[in-house]
């Protein structure tokens, strides 16, 4: 059984939906992530809903049974930070390379950054990486 989604795939290329964002340094930041993402995933980026950068298709299912579509992985240029959907909480690799990233916050499957010099753009990559695993 599938759920219909409230947050689905539209047509909107991601580059049209970056250039929308109003602070200079968030647009540019996530002109870098998504060239990063494509880069790392092999796929192009697509807008999920009204505000999400999405790479990939995942099968969610929920304990109901019921399933539905969902970005691999993905980022959001939200208003207090950089919201990028790569945090695997069953990944000790993942938990290791989040200590040497730099500032950040994470929850709920999210990692947060102000701006990505506040990171190191190489452990950054290893993070998405590692998030993309199989």
């Amino acid at each position: 059984m599938t759920v219909e989604p409230k947050t689905k795939k539209t047509n909107v290329k991601p580059k049209d939906f970056i250039s929308t964002v109003k602070d200079e340094q968030k647009r540019k930041d996530s002109l870098e992530v998504l060239k990063m993402m494509e880069a790392i995933t092999g796929e192009k980026g697509a807008m999920w809903g009204t505000s999400i950068v999405g790479f990939g298709t995942t099968k969610i299912k929920y304990a109901s049974g019921e399933e539905l579509d969902w970005p691999t992985t993905g980022f959001s240029p939200r208003a207090q930070a950089l919201t990028l959907y790569v945090v695997k909480r069953s990944s000790k690799e993942q938990a290791a390379l989040l200590k040497k990233l730099g500032k950040h916050k994470t929850g709920g499957g999210c990692l947060h950054i102000k701006k990505l010099s506040d990171v190191d753009a190489d452990v950054l990559k290893k993070v998405i990486e590692e998030k993309c695993k199989k």
